[in-house]
């Protein structure tokens, strides 16, 4: 016997003597189809593992059904190594597997990791000649997903094609999921519109991933391509969960409006998944009194419905009621995670409550909470904001680690509001090495030495600009219309309806002069 087994014959020792005394003395004998039923009742890995010995003791450990189970049980019930480890050991001394086998570890791995393991796993059995089947590629495509592996996934998407399941909804879903993680949402986008056949899951997949990709116009647009085009594909929890982002980042209220009268319209239930979207789309477009009123109404609050709301407070400068908030989260017992931290700490920072940052930061060591740059930034923006900048100075040099382009960011937006010239050219020095794409940084540098008339540095910072090649973002300008979300920039003719727009400017340009009358 190897490792795993001695392990898990010493674990079955204690509780299994009549189990084995029946057994020697000819009593007792269980088969396949017992053990079956046991594993089915199995709630801990302690039992599965007792289990394990006596299919090892029935000389039943080849058995293809009993090891599918025995896998699916150690993957759904182990912890840490033992999650996917014993279940590949399991895997790896049967000498005949069939697809369904493959397809659940490489499931396994797909889910829970290392996802690398899923796409080697793969290899390996076309290597070994084992047929795949339309349930073998959705597991792989998500850990090419997972692991933002496009070359990869672009393999796979030919063995789809060779194997005749690119028009199949399942692996089509799969695909445009897999794209859209992979940060290529154009191909996503043509394995949709190629796909025969479509359902509700294949509308999500589009609305994530052009969200997932930034494109939140898009997600928008495509929603309401999916309410108009697909009068079979409904819109269900995950869609609304999936396009409320998009309207919080964009600030579409009327598409958030709609999406809430139909979720009170079919009755849906409004968990913490959607009343946590819900509440950050309502206080990115400003209705603090609604997104209050969704917080109320849920039952079950997570801490990413609490999250939400403080978030919603601070960003709209109310952080008394975001610290009310988190003194609420603490009575009840939901335990705080770093975003909560995060977002309390913006809030101070923007009403300029240094001490009460100072006391939140401090908060979370107990906690147990390990914090990352973006604390470290906030806590640079709350100190330098209120005008201690040799204090924020002095935080960033005492970090435990090395400070990154938000902490340094946040000093030197501060040094530009203080008019403190001579740290923002020491800030701006590190920046131009940790951001060296951000053409803003460059451009306030530049402004505060015109401010002093330090023209001559001014202008070699704008020549570092131009020698770089770096261009600064073009501003656009955006508003609602009958729930959709128009974009435009200065002098921007790409609009559909431009020739209308212009009109309708001159137009009105023509009435503003007849009815202006000089005084």
């Amino acid at each position: 016997m190897n490792g795993l087994y001695r392990r898990t014959w010493q674990a079955l020792t204690f509780r299994s003597q009549p189990f084995f005394s029946e057994r020697r003395s000819g009593k007792y004998h269980r088969d396949s189809y017992d053990f079956m039923k046991l594993l089915g009742h199995c709630r801990t890995i302690r039992s599965v593992q007792e289990l394990h010995a006596q299919i090892l003791v029935e000389g039943l450990d080849q058995n293809g059904f009993l090891a599918t189970k025995l896998i699916g049980k150690y993957v759904e019930l182990g912890e840490g190594e033992s999650k996917m480890g014993t279940a590949r050991k399991v895997f790896d001394r049967l000498l005949q597997r069939d697809v369904f086998l493959w397809n659940v570890v490489i499931q396994g791995y797909a889910s829970f990791g290392p996802f690398v393991e899923a796409l080697n796993l793969f290899d390996e059995m076309r290597v070994s000649g084992e047929p795949t089947n339309r349930y073998t590629f959705p597991f792989v495509l998500k850990a090419c997903g997972a692991l933002k592996n496009s070359d990869k996934g672009e393999i796979v998407h030919g063995y789809v094609v060779k194997c005749g399941l690119d028009l199949d909804l399942f692996v089509g879903n799969a695909l445009i999921s897999c794209y859209s993680k992979c940060q290529d949402v154009e191909t996503a986008r043509k394995v949709f519109d190629d796909m025969s056949l479509r359902d509700t899951v294949s509308w999500n997949s589009m609305i994530v991933g052009y969200t997932l990709n930034e494109r939140e116009d898009d997600a928008i647009m495509f929603f309401h391509a999916m309410l108009h085009n697909q009068a079979d594909c409904l819109p269900d929890d995950a869609t609304l969960v999936a396009i409320l982002p998009a309207c919080a980042t964009k600030s579409a209220s009327q598409v958030g409006f709609w999406v809430h009268s139909y979720i009170i319209k079919t009755g849906m239930e409004v968990g913490a998944s959607l009343g946590s979207c819900l509440i950050s789309m309502y206080g990115n477009c400003g209705h603090i009194n609604i997104a209050r009123d969704v917080f109320n109404r849920i039952d079950n609050k997570n801490v990413i419905v609490w999250s939400a709301i403080i978030r919603c407070y601070g960003m709209h400068g109310l952080a008394d009621e975001a610290l009310n908030m988190f003194r609420r989260l603490e009575e009840v017992g939901v335990k705080p995670d770093g975003l909560i931290f995060l977002n309390l700490l913006s809030a101070c920072s923007h009403a300029g409550l240094v001490a009460k940052g100072r006391e939140i930061y401090k908060k979370m060591e107990a906690y147990g909470l390990e914090r990352n740059d973006k604390h470290y930034a906030c806590m640079v923006d709350l100190l330098a904001r209120a005008g201690f900048l040799e204090q924020a100075a002095e935080f960033i040099e005492a970090m435990p680690v090395q400070a990154g382009k938000d902490v340094y960011g946040a000093l030197f937006g501060a040094c530009r509001i203080h008019n403190n010239l001579e740290l923002a050219k020491e800030v701006g020095e590190k920046l131009f090495i940790l951001d060296p794409e951000n053409a803003g940084r460059y451009m306030i540098l530049a402004s505060m030495y015109e401010d002093a008339g330090q023209w001559e540095d001014a202008a070699k910072v704008r020549k570092l600009l131009r020698d770089r090649n770096i261009k600064k973002p073009a501003g656009c300008s955006s508003i609602e219309v009958d729930r959709i979300h128009h974009v435009f920039g200065k002098k921007d003719e790409t609009h559909p309806f431009t020739e209308e727009i212009f009109d309708t400017i001159e137009k009105l340009e023509r009435l503003m002069e007849e009815d202006f009358e000089p005084i």
